[in-house]
């Protein structure tokens, strides 16, 4: 680790410490706060690979894996800017106009706007490729319908990247288009999915002849899944899909007197696997700074993240009669988070069948 990447860490464990919050699992989804996003960016510890006149620092993406890593660990509220911060401002940075960068960059690595992902619909799931949201021209812009699920913070982000058809190809990976689109416009109706916790983290999100504007397009028209499948490779490639549930491991290792010396072992055999997954998501951070879309590495880091996810969680269970109230808070959390956390990013079947066809 460079001295450069321990200040980081160092800063962001600093706002964390004077911060008042609880936390939590799942932070990334759940943890919603605003002005601790906000804070974070005050700091300079957002955007930091953009470029400077984004708003940026043009640090590097391992730079960026040090603040990242820092703030899962310690289950911050960080859902406010998280998925805008992650891969809406690279997309824009990779494949936006400099006139859309210039709109949204700044704003985004100020944490003063956010964004919700329309990926995923009710009949297409994983399949990015079978969605059937539609765009037409009108205008100056374009007309948007149909409907998406599964819409991660739909309900309290200013805007929506929407990825729709825009032409219809006998190829069902072509004619797909990249769209902002602002969550109040008129025919955007967002629904409440309750989780089983009780929490509203999900939406479905339905566009009734949505109007936006043409400059909002992302890119190329009718590009969007060769765009899109580069971008899946931030979401998919961070430490979110592997400490996420860490808040809940480390609850427990804090407690006194809950481990005995079978369970170190076990704990021993967890850590070994955190710190592979860890060498791989810099491995990952590694490559995108060398310019390279590491699609199959960010799914295997995605499936094996999810897997050692889950263990934590059944390790965590058989020590439960052993742990206190916050514990056991925690461990629910994480438990009825953990279905959603093998979705989000793309199925397991999905993530096998990406890393059998680019290991070919």
């Amino acid at each position: 680790m460079t001295t450069h990447e321990q200040e980081l860490r160092e800063r962001v464990r600093a706002l964390c410490a004077e911060w008042d919050y609880t936390p939590r699992v799942d932070s990334w989804i759940g943890g919603y706060d605003p002005e601790f996003s906000r804070e974070l960016a005050r700091r300079g510890l957002l955007a930091r690979t953009w470029p400077k006149h984004l708003g940026g620092a043009e640090d590097s993406n391992i730079a960026r894996l040090a603040i990242t890593e820092e703030l899962l660990r310690a289950g911050a509220p960080v859902s406010a800017h998280w998925l805008g911060e992650r891969q809406i401002g690279p997309e824009l940075i990779r494949h936006g106009t400099p006139a859309l960068q210039e709109e949204f960059c700044p704003r985004l690595a100020a944490a003063e706007i956010g964004f919700a992902l329309g990926m995923s619909e009710p009949d297409a799931g994983s399949d990015l490729a079978a969605v059937r949201t539609t765009a037409t021209p009108d205008g100056a812009g374009w007309r948007i319908s149909g409907r998406k699920i599964w819409t991660s913070g739909a309900h309290v982000a200013t805007h929506l990247y929407v990825l729709a058809r825009s032409s219809k190809e006998d190829d069902k990976h072509a004619g797909l288009t990249e769209f902002i689109v602002e969550r109040t416009a008129p025919g955007v109706t967002v629904r409440p999915i309750i989780g089983m916790e009780g929490e509203h983290h999900f939406n479905e999100v339905t566009f009734d002849e949505v109007w936006t504007p043409g400059h909002w397009v992302i890119g190329q028209v009718g590009n969007g899944w060769q765009q899109v499948v580069g971008q899946l490779a931030f979401e998919r490639g961070g430490p979110e899909r592997f400490l996420s549930m860490y808040p809940l491991l480390k609850a427990v290792l804090d407690a006194g007197g809950v481990l005995g010396a079978e369970d170190r072992s076990r704990l021993h055999a967890l850590m070994a696997r955190l710190m592979v997954l860890r060498t791989w998501a810099r491995e990952t951070a590694l490559a995108m700074d060398a310019g390279y879309s590491p699609v199959v590495e960010a799914a295997t880091g995605k499936y094996l993240g999810n897997r050692f996810e889950l263990d934590c969680i059944e390790f965590v269970r058989e020590l439960l009669p052993r742990c206190d109230a916050g514990i056991h808070r925690m461990y629910w959390e994480a438990t009825l988070a953990s279905p959603k956390s093998g979705i989000r990013g793309g199925a397991a079947p999905v993530m096998l069948s990406m890393i059998a066809k680019g290991s070919k």
